[in-house]
């Protein structure tokens, strides 16, 4: 899943490990998030929304660069 983590924590000048304290998870798990090899769940991306003041879908989108075309 695509994302603007990055974009949106390195405007706030928040470090990986200022967001994850924010939402309560590992710094590790923010920086899976970033580098899209973790989709968060979604409790979590409601949480991470919720930090920045957005909707989810001002976060995420989906990576339909691959996969099966919709109809």
């Amino acid at each position: 899943m695509k994302n603007r983590l990055r974009e949106l924590r390195a405007a706030r000048r928040w470090s990986q490990a200022d967001l994850a304290d924010r939402c309560q998870v590992s710094r590790q798990a923010i920086n899976a998030i970033e580098t899209e090899r973790y989709d968060p769940s979604l409790p979590l991306a409601f949480t991470i929304a919720d930090v920045f003041g957005l909707t989810i879908e001002e976060i995420f989108h989906p990576d339909r660069t691959g996969g099966a075309a919709s109809g």
